[in-house]
């Protein structure tokens, strides 16, 4: 692992924080390094905002190298973009991490190098049946619950059961999963009010309604051959276009789902950061509304207080 200090770029979906990404990228010759659990997939780019136009000329990790349909985890995920900051430093070049989902972004900056843990069918077998609450309760007794991600759906509960049943097995390898070597980073968070990122949400996703046929892609993953439940499973748009699409929800139902769940989506995201800087983590917050330049010049201004 390089001791190579990097940049990170959070905050809630809808903010801006791809564009000021790219922004610091072209400015110090540096990589992005994507931290969006759904932008791994290839073929779903309107539903997760991947904006590769906005890219150009500087070179991306972690953005479409997994299937759609496919399960990627959080142990692929440390592994892979671990491989792509070091490759990036191995270089002389700047890390760039950018993305809105706060585990990724937490445990990278760990340092965290989580065991394959494998799957469990005895266990699983013994959990089958049970409701999500159950689910709940008894993961809650095997660890605290820092966040819902592991009990957004009866899948991800079982999964998380799983691991720590795994662990508690194999103490050594928990213990190593638990400390990790911390990663030198500035952490910069994009602030937006409330009112501005809820309106920013409802107009981005009026436009990819009508202008990027965010349905008509949901439609052509299906008839792809990805089985219905596959891409219920990612959430947000992937599961409410999906259950319209197979003729569980109407239009109307389903843009109106959406739209709420994708504004309770952006606050448990808020939720994560504030969690991170409870948990030790610096984060700096600058305002959404800054002018490109000016974000940029504020930024790379501590790196070098960083540096001194």
């Amino acid at each position: 692992m390089s001791d190579a200090p990097l940049i990170a770029i959070v905050g809630p979906t809808a903010c801006g924080k791809t564009q000021r990404g790219v922004d610091l990228a072209r400015r110090t010759g540096g990589e992005i390094v994507s931290a969006d659990s759904r932008q791994i997939y290839r073929g779903m780019d309107v539903g997760t905002g991947k904006d590769l136009g906005d890219y150009g000329e500087v070179p991306y990790h972690m953005i479409d190298i997994a299937p759609a349909g496919y399960r990627y985890n959080l142990f692929e995920y440390l592994r892979d973009a671990s491989a792509a900051l070091d490759d990036i430093a191995s270089r002389g070049r700047k890390a760039i991490v950018v993305g809105g989902t706060g585990m990724y972004v937490e445990t990278l900056l760990k340092g965290l190098a989580l065991p394959e843990v494998p799957r469990d069918e005895e266990l699983r077998q013994s959990l089958a049946g049970k409701s999500l609450d159950e689910l709940t309760a008894i993961l809650a007794s095997m660890k605290r619950l820092h966040n819902t991600t592991d009990t957004d759906t009866v899948a991800r509960a079982t999964r998380a059961i799983e691991i720590e049943t795994y662990y508690a097995a194999h103490p050594a390898e928990a213990e190593a999963a638990r400390t990790g070597r911390p990663r030198k980073a500035l952490i910069v968070g994009v602030d937006i009010p409330r009112d501005d990122r809820r309106r920013l949400i409802s107009e981005r996703l009026r436009r990819r309604f009508a202008d990027e046929d965010m349905l008509g892609e949901v439609r052509r993953l299906l008839d792809s051959g990805i089985p219905p439940e596959n891409l219920i499973y990612y959430g947000l748009e992937y599961k409410f276009l999906t259950l319209h699409a197979i003729g569980s929800m109407s239009r109307g139902e389903m843009e109106q789902a959406l739209e709420t769940a994708i504004h309770q989506f952006a606050k448990r995201q808020m939720t994560w950061f504030r969690g991170m800087e409870r948990r030790g983590f610096t984060i700096n917050w600058l305002p959404y509304d800054l002018g490109r330049e000016e974000f940029t010049d504020r930024v790379l201004s501590m790196c070098d207080e960083i540096a001194r």
